[in-house]
């Protein structure tokens, strides 16, 4: 059981539900009694409550409390910062999952602090709140409107293992990527070559941390971290299809220990039993809404509010209608 655990935990960070009908069906076969236990008894309706006479403000509430949606919050570690913020929709029903990547340069004020100052990028949250993870989690829910259900952190060492454990990925680098930075812990040098190319080990580390470039004669994103994210939203879906195709459980006990989640072991079967049938075709990609802004000298990037609004509507099949400004989810200040 503590396999099936460490695979779905995997799944989830890495390829964002990748492989998890083949893994149920595999601890299924391994351990039936256990999983007899564990088994929430759930219907697959996404409900667990009448709402019948339950009264909602908006009709976004409503949507949300009566969803089949599960919504994960993925971060990637660099020491005590959240270098990469996903948010990671599922709904259970359709076998649909949405990536929606948050800029770490996401301004999001936090009282305390100067008010055009790093410490107000999104990144900064983690590593400076006492509850790093929590704090997080309500900064994100503040700004996209979305209920966040779970977690999974993983460190940097844990993606070089997971993407170790499937050989590598086959991906197109846009540009050769040139950077160092000697101060660094340790020394960081990227020199990835641009062309189709197998990404292994540090080289998969590198290709998602570059965002420019110190070096004469080499480029990097015209679109600042905006391409960033594009590039690792691209690699997320080439590792998704890769992983597809393989057995992993043999493999990924090098990822878990990079992992934390608060996910339980009944969250997991029941979620397990969902995702049997979901497919790479069936992840969108995105980012929220918004735009690169300078701000007090610094850049930031600035969410788009009503975007954001119509974004979230579209998520819970709502239309937005003239009164949608009662749930406007991202006032910036």
């Amino acid at each position: 059981m503590k396999q099936f655990i460490k695979i779905f935990i995997f799944s989830f960070v890495i390829f964002s539900l990748v492989a998890s009908a083949g893994i149920f069906t595999y601890v299924k076969y391994l351990s039936p009694e256990e999983l007899a236990e564990a088994d929430p008894n759930k219907d697959g309706d996404g409900t667990d409550e009448d709402t019948t006479d339950k009264e909602f403000k908006t009709p976004l509430e409503k949507a949300i409390h009566e969803s089949n949606r599960t919504n994960v919050l993925l971060v990637g570690l660099e020491g005590t910062r959240s270098d990469t913020i996903m948010l990671v929709s599922f709904d259970r029903k359709t076998k649909k999952a949405n990536l929606i990547s948050i800029p770490r340069d996401t301004y999001y004020y936090r009282e305390g602090y100067g008010k055009y100052t790093e410490f107000q990028k999104i990144n900064a949250v983690y590593g400076m709140e006492e509850d790093g993870i929590k704090a997080l989690i309500r900064a994100v829910e503040e700004l996209t409107g979305i209920p966040i259900d779970n977690y999974a952190t993983i460190e940097y060492d844990g993606l070089r293992a997971a993407v170790d454990a499937i050989g590598g990925v086959e991906f197109d680098v846009p540009f050769h990527m040139r950077y160092t930075d000697i101060y660094d812990k340790p020394p960081l040098d990227i020199n990835i070559p641009a062309g189709k190319q197998l990404i292994k080990g540090n080289k998969a580390m590198e290709l998602l941390r570059f965002r420019k470039t110190n070096y004469p004669g080499y480029s990097g994103y015209a679109n600042g971290d905006l391409g960033r994210v594009e590039t690792q939203q691209k690699f997320i879906k080439a590792a998704v299809k890769k992983a597809m195709s393989l057995k992993l459980p043999s493999v990924i006990s090098a990822v878990y220990p990079h992992v934390k989640t608060d996910f339980t072991l009944t969250d997991l079967l029941g979620l397990g039993k969902d995702v049997i049938g979901f497919s790479a075709e069936n992840l969108e990609t995105s980012v929220l809404p918004g735009t690169d802004k300078w701000l007090g000298g610094l850049s930031f990037y600035q969410a788009n509010g009503e975007e954001i609004t119509k974004f979230v509507y579209d998520l819970y099949d709502l239309n937005l209608s003239a009164n949608a400004n009662e749930d406007k989810t991202a006032e910036l200040n």
